[in-house]
């Protein structure tokens, strides 16, 4: 997995008070409960956000939706809907949260609130990641959804964060096709490995595992027969990183195995 859920939680209740200061009220009665009858809606909401506060998060959520179903026109059930989200969220009702975000957007696309809309959607994807072993559907969903912020508001508090975590998720997803790579290459498939550690090289390549892929390519060049193929991918290797040990290893196995020379 990548990063503790701690950190990031903690950033996004920090963006959530960031985002919507003066939203909160007063707390409502020690014995209030969540019996959908008809109230005001600052009492509603101020119930809902008192539940939210201490930790009540399911009924937070039921409360801020209630909010919006009662009073459908007013200016508290918009603050209400991102609320709503940010308490599946919290909750780690991803797809409710998901699903309030992206019904938010589509009510209020240009809201100044939408920048954390689309974040709020990205991180309930990004806290779904598996690890490389499993299908990477969530990962490259929590990618699209990382762009799609990035593209839509570069200069947003959440844009810097998305962009870290979207080098963690390129860095997971190119673990992914290693894995499958070298699945491929230990049954002695070499053609499928090579084009799995060819998808990391083209893709992926600043990535920490761009300088196996190289590595790969050229073993797997060898064993398909082509190795000039692999001469080639190893002096990429030694141009990039002159240093490393995959450079060293694809140096000593390119010594048995120079392409030979027409015309002597």
């Amino acid at each position: 997995m990548i990063p503790t859920r701690s950190v990031r939680g903690a950033f996004a209740a920090a963006a959530c008070a960031l985002v919507l200061t003066g939203c909160s009220g007063g707390s409502a009665n020690e014995g209030a409960d969540v019996a959908y009858v008809a109230r005001d809606v600052e009492s509603l909401y101020i119930a809902a956000k008192d539940r939210l506060d201490r930790g009540d998060l399911q009924v937070a959520a039921a409360l801020f939706d209630e909010v919006e179903r009662q009073h459908p026109y007013s200016p508290w059930a918009r603050r209400a809907q991102l609320m709503s989200a940010f308490s599946y969220y919290a909750a780690r009702q991803y797809n409710a949260a998901i699903q309030s975000s992206s019904r938010f957007l589509s009510i209020h696309p240009g809201n100044r609130d939408a920048p954390y809309a689309y974040y709020l959607i990205a991180l309930s994807y990004y806290e779904q990641i598996s690890d490389v072993e499993r299908d990477q559907a969530i990962t490259r969903q929590a990618l699209a959804a990382m762009n799609e912020l990035v593209r839509r508001y570069p200069d947003s508090p959440y844009a810097a964060d998305a962009r870290l975590k979207i080098d963690l998720v390129n860095d997971h997803l190119a673990g992914k096709e290693m894995e499958i790579g070298r699945h491929y290459e230990r049954t002695g498939q070499w053609l499928a490995a090579n084009l799995r550690f060819r998808n990391v090289v083209d893709d992926y390549q600043t990535t920490s595992h761009a300088p196996e892929a190289l590595f790969r390519m050229v073993e797997t060049s060898l064993a398909i027969g082509v190795p000039e193929e692999a001469q080639r991918y190893a002096a990429v290797l030694g141009a990039n990183y002159p240093g490393n040990e995959w450079y060293e290893r694809a140096y000593e196995l390119m010594q048995d195995h120079q392409p030979q020379r027409v015309g002597g």
